[in-house]
């Protein structure tokens, strides 16, 4: 019988860390983004990425993009500051066109004769006429689009090589097909999204279709921390805020129970005319209970 544990392929060998490691070096997954930018004719440029991810994740909210410093995109980002980050579902024809769109040396022209895509105007035109800003068009067909403006602070500082370019993006808004904020909303069910694997043989790109998630549940002996009551207040609708320390006096609470008891607690915040939930106003309501 094979012993597959002990045999020589589970040994691990030295590959070596090459330039572009994420795709020469390792099987790193990836998400496939179509950034639209506005470009120097006022069209929108669209561009394939995938070297985009999370940055900031609590007080303020922003994806890192490295682009290279020539392309459309990169030139579009310093001039006029704003982006799009469409999120596409997977579609080998979808997929096909990303890769054609992705080419570099063409033309905002050339890409938009070549591209399969719906362009819509942004929905933040009227901010853009008041902040003096141009927004590019989003892509219909996205699952979700992130709307962003470029961070030129001090936040993060990057001296790589001068041909990579580096962009803080603050997240603005997002917007995203109905039917998949109800699946956010609700905690079930997800899009089908395309993983990136990247250019890999010098001959294609590589992508795959990801596998249905299935739910693991957290250990009732875990209890409820105050990260999973921030999170979960955080998902709720409504602009009412919660002070960090109001997170601890939620830890008792059943996992089971605590969304409808944040929920009945924000709506009490409607009674009482306030914008802030406090460890004193939890103590209040818990009194009347």
């Amino acid at each position: 019988m094979f012993d597959w544990f002990n045999s020589e392929e589970k040994e691990f060998v030295d590959v070596g860390i090459l330039d572009n490691f994420y795709q020469t070096s390792s099987f790193y997954p990836m998400p496939v983004v179509l950034c639209t930018t506005v470009s120097e004719n006022g069209l929108t440029n669209i561009g394939s990425y995938s070297l985009c991810f999370p940055f900031g994740i609590s007080k303020d909210h922003y994806m890192m993009l490295i682009s290279r410093s020539s392309s459309n995109t990169a030139r579009n980002i310093k001039a006029r500051k704003t982006i799009a980050l469409n999120f596409i579902p997977y579609d080998k024809e979808y997929l096909k066109n990303a890769v054609e769109l992705g080419y570099p040396g063409e033309t905002t022209e050339e890409k938009l004769a070549e591209s399969i895509f719906t362009l819509v105007p942004s929905e933040r035109e009227e901010e853009g006429k008041k902040d003096g800003l141009v927004y590019p068009e989003v892509i219909k067909e996205s699952v979700q689009v992130f709307e962003c403006t470029v961070d030129e602070s001090d936040v993060f500082h990057y001296d790589g090589p001068k041909i990579e370019a580096h962009f803080l993006l603050k997240i603005d808004k997002i917007i995203m097909q109905k039917r998949y904020a109800e699946y956010l909303k609700e905690g079930e069910g997800f899009p089908t999204l395309p993983v990136d694997f990247g250019y890999r043989d010098s001959k294609q790109f590589w992508f795959s279709k990801h596998s249905h998630p299935y739910a693991e549940p957290i250990p009732k002996s875990k209890g409820v921390s105050t990260d999973a009551v921030r999170y979960q207040v955080e998902r709720m609708e409504g602009a009412i805020k919660w002070h960090p320390d109001s997170y601890k006096k939620m830890v008792k609470v059943p996992r089971i129970f605590l969304k409808m008891v944040i929920g009945k607690i924000n709506e009490a915040t409607a009674s009482e005319s306030i914008d802030l939930v406090t460890p004193e106003f939890l103590d209040k309501v818990n009194a009347k209970r």
